[in-house]
């Protein structure tokens, strides 16, 4: 434990904000395990109504910090791809 007290506050700020990139980030997980079995399911319009929740969880995420803008943009454009590879199979 910190023993300054600018140090323990750095520490609380760092549990709070821990806390609340975890809140996002199981958001992001849930919502593309969502996606997925709604791809291995051939539900692409549930899928196609999940993206933009998706994206906009993921520019959130890139806008506070969370993750950078590129890994944002990178996760995009798999999951775009991933649903577009799905529409071509049939």
């Amino acid at each position: 434990m910190p023993v300054i007290k600018s140090a323990q506050k750095a520490l609380r700020q760092n549990i709070k904000k821990k806390k609340e990139n975890l809140i996002y980030k199981k958001k992001m997980r849930d919502l593309l395990k969502k996606m997925d079995s709604c791809l291995a399911e051939n539900d692409k319009e549930k899928a196609k109504e999940l993206i933009p929740l998706i994206y906009k969880n993921l520019d959130k995420m890139a806008k506070k910090g969370i993750i950078k803008k590129n890994t944002s943009a990178r996760k995009k454009s798999r999951i775009s791809k991933k649903l577009n590879l799905g529409d071509q199979k049939h």
